[in-house]
């Protein structure tokens, strides 16, 4: 059986904040990060929460890649202050520090009755905010942990461009391109379908119509709020699909060595497409006809997808070969076949087209390197 799912209701455009005014609650819960802080974002949302009367505690302790720690702190708190409502205010990081808080309060509840569930990104990336997937860090061990369950998925998304205005470029491309990684391989996925495909290949228009906008021009609101959208509709896809090994090496990459999930995706791009091409190819024959580069056969369509990645990455400044980042080159090799084993184990890695060994993943990095 196929099937697609879609909780989230989905909010947006410039009166999409005021649906907080109209919830039935008494006491939020918001989660966020210093950022949104000392940037006055988190004062918006407490002005909307006070218009109607609305109780609130913040919890602004998120950290890059959460770390266990924090969620369990948040998760002691929500649970003390009988919070009705969460919302989850920033970029991945917050949402997903939100998403594990209320799963692990809702686990460890007595009583019955959850939370309703509000995400608000800053952030044109993650598309978390409509997605069952949570990724929190275990620094102990230097992995990150994905976790997915349908009760992660937020009730409400509010997708305000406004929000993202102040976004640096080096974020806005890092994060637009994540949205590119998430579309390309939820359409390449081994359980893609009909509304999946859709969804992802519209995302993927986005991105090639108006990543480079945003990022040359933060002030280019009709660019902000349509790679919005597009991280959205590309998180609906993924949220389905699932996604492939540029999640899975990302995913070790972050862990190990730290590095940026939605750079390590970007590098790591163009060399998956490259390794899945001879089981997927005409899927990436498609998608480059549906962004209007040469495609007139699969290898041509592959090679100008692959380019077209390339040049976009290099215009933004990001660059196409892990050696380019701040590994040292003998830690990356000492850690090859444990990066390869964490990919073979990653929930990201079933989706992947290709299905790779251990020795297919240390030739990719390999070449990647």
């Amino acid at each position: 059986m196929t099937q697609f799912y879609g909780k989230t209701k989905i909010c947006y455009g410039d009166d999409a904040m005021d649906v907080l005014e109209q919830l039935a609650v008494t006491q939020a819960f918001i989660v966020t990060d210093q950022v949104m802080v000392s940037t006055g974002f988190v004062d918006r949302v407490k002005s909307h929460l006070d218009r109607s009367g609305v109780g609130y505690h913040v919890f602004a302790d998120v950290e890059p890649d959460p770390s266990l720690e924090t969620v369990v702190k948040g998760a002691r708190l929500l649970l003390q202050n009988k919070s009705d409502l969460i919302i989850a205010l920033g970029g991945g990081s917050p949402i997903d520090a939100a998403k594990a808080i209320a799963y692990f309060a809702d686990k460890a509840a007595e009583d019955a009755g959850k939370p309703l569930f509000v995400a608000i990104p800053t952030t044109s990336g993650t598309g978390s905010e409509v997605t069952d997937i949570s990724v929190v860090t275990d620094k102990i061990n230097e992995v990150k942990i994905p976790l997915s369950d349908e009760a992660l998925i937020p009730d409400i998304a509010i997708l305000d461009a406004r929000f993202t205005r102040t976004v640096p470029p080096h974020v806005t491309a890092a994060t637009g391109m994540d949205v590119l990684t998430h579309a390309i391989e939820a359409y390449t996925s081994r359980q893609a379908n009909a509304f999946t495909s859709n969804y992802a290949l519209n995302a993927v228009q986005y991105v090639f119509d108006y990543l480079l906008r945003a990022y040359r021009n933060g002030d280019d609101m009709e660019a902000r709020e349509n790679m919005l959208l597009g991280s959205c509709m590309a998180g609906m896809a993924f949220n389905n699909s699932g996604l492939g090994i540029t999640h899975s090496i990302a995913h070790s990459l972050g862990g190990i060595f730290h590095v940026p999930h939605g750079l390590a995706n970007s590098v790591l791009l163009p060399h998956v497409v490259r390794f899945n091409s001879f089981d997927v190819g005409i899927r990436y024959q498609e998608i480059a006809q549906k962004i209007g580069l040469p495609a007139s056969t699969v290898e041509e369509g592959t090679a100008s997808l692959v380019k077209a990645i390339r040049e976009m990455n290099e215009t933004m400044g990001i660059p196409n070969r892990i050696g380019s980042l701040k590994i040292e080159e003998s830690a990356f090799m000492a850690n090859l076949n444990t990066i390869a084993r964490n990919v073979l184990g990653d929930i990201c890695t079933a989706g992947n087209p290709r299905r790779p060994s251990e020795g297919d993943i240390v030739e990719l990095l390999r070449q990647a390197w």
